[in-house]
């Protein structure tokens, strides 16, 4: 049950975020990584994920360098578009961590909203995202 609940979490979830670009970019590249809403999402999220996870009010000040790694285009194959990107955040106790982060276009029903995913390295301590937020890079 405790499943079930979270996948409707995040079909909903998708479902109400806007979308990163409109249904006709969806086969185009998008230089997402760096843009200033996908950003403020990170560091919304994070500083609320801190709290309720890492039981600390841990929260990220600053990020720097923001980068795409590598990305997977919409096609026939690949049902949704991605953004592998990488950076480097600046936390409230003056620690520099890699953040990776995955941006996926057009994810939920009828190709509509996004998904952002993230992780800062040394703070995923159940490796939800791999060793070393492995499945982000």
């Amino acid at each position: 049950m405790p499943r079930l609940l979270a996948t409707a979490l995040l079909l909903l979830t998708t479902l109400l975020s806007p979308p990163i670009a409109s249904a006709g970019d969806a086969d185009k590249p998008l230089a997402a990584c760096d843009s200033p809403y996908i950003l403020d999402i990170i560091t919304a999220r994070f500083g609320d994920r801190a709290r309720t996870y890492l039981k600390t009010d841990l929260e990220i000040t600053q990020i720097d360098g923001p980068r795409q790694v590598r990305q997977t285009l919409r096609d026939k194959t690949h049902r949704v578009g991605r953004d592998y990107c990488a950076a480097t955040a600046v936390t409230t106790d003056g620690e520099r961590r890699a953040l990776w982060y995955l941006i996926e276009r057009d994810f939920a029903f009828a190709s509509l909203g996004s998904s952002v995913e993230f992780c800062l390295s040394d703070l995923d301590p159940q490796h939800i995202y791999g060793a070393h937020c492995a499945s982000l890079r």
